[in-house]
């Protein structure tokens, strides 16, 4: 329970030259001893590699090999992992302040070692500067069925104890990690609210890319998980939601 516990931040990335670097400097400044930062790259050919090799560190672990897609390389990523617990931190995405992750980690020393810790997001543009807070509140107790409302904790901010990680399900080819916090919390006995503002995340992504397809599996998923009928009553509250905000 009062035991040092490690992290590992996982990026993964393809022909990501021009975000790469500040996502690996929030990681090297962070005051928290105990981070390590695991890099898969997809075999990019934008420079990517060399911005990996300039700004590596002895606390850096790094492949670059082609692959079938994001999912696949996360769940490469995460068998390369060492640290206690996960973050999944994109490329442009940085940690909120230098001491983030100890304030973090500190949160919870003392008490029982949480199988999920999770916190805010914060939107920044390509400068990283401050445009507003993520649309979706953070709830101040989190379960799985938290996520009938959608996904309520952005996925870089919902940190994963190891014991209980399982991989990505690959058959989602853009939300596979709206299942995956789904079923990580469906198995964790304790979730921690960090009460912390954790990542500044930029405003594009592979799923905003992708928006049509991605809700579709959304839904499948909601609908795996929750149930049809209650998806489909939870939708229309989402469309009624959005027309009134």
């Amino acid at each position: 329970m009062g035991s040092v516990k490690s992290l590992s931040v996982i990026t993964v990335t393809y022909n990501a030259a021009e975000t790469l670097g500040r996502t690996i400097s929030s990681v090297k400044q962070q005051t928290y001893p105990h981070i390590q930062h695991v890099i898969v790259d997809g075999n990019s050919t934008d420079g990517t590699i060399d911005i990996i090799r300039e700004y590596a560190s002895k606390k850096t672990k790094w492949i670059s090999e082609p692959d079938k897609g994001l999912y696949f390389a996360m769940n490469k990523a995460a068998m390369l992992a060492d640290g206690n617990y996960l973050c999944f931190l994109n490329a442009g995405d940085t940690f909120c302040c230098a001491n983030t992750v100890a304030q973090m980690m500190a949160s919870f020393y003392g008490h029982h070692e949480p199988d999920i810790i999770y916190g805010e997001t914060a939107i920044v543009d390509d400068n990283g500067k401050f445009l507003h807070m993520r649309r979706l509140k953070a709830p101040k107790r989190l379960t799985y069925k938290s996520f009938k409302k959608g996904m309520l904790v952005c996925h870089q901010a919902f940190i994963v104890n190891k014991k209980i990680y399982s991989p990505y399900d690959t058959s989602y080819r853009f939300s596979s990690d709206f299942d995956w916090a789904i079923r990580m919390m469906k198995r964790a006995e304790h979730i921690h609210n960090s009460d912390y503002v954790l990542i500044n995340y930029l405003n594009e992504g592979l799923t905003t890319a992708n928006r049509k397809a991605s809700l579709k599996e959304r839904f499948a998923i909601m609908s795996k998980h929750y149930g049809l009928l209650p998806t489909v009553f939870w939708h229309i509250w989402f469309v009624i939601r959005a027309i009134f905000k």
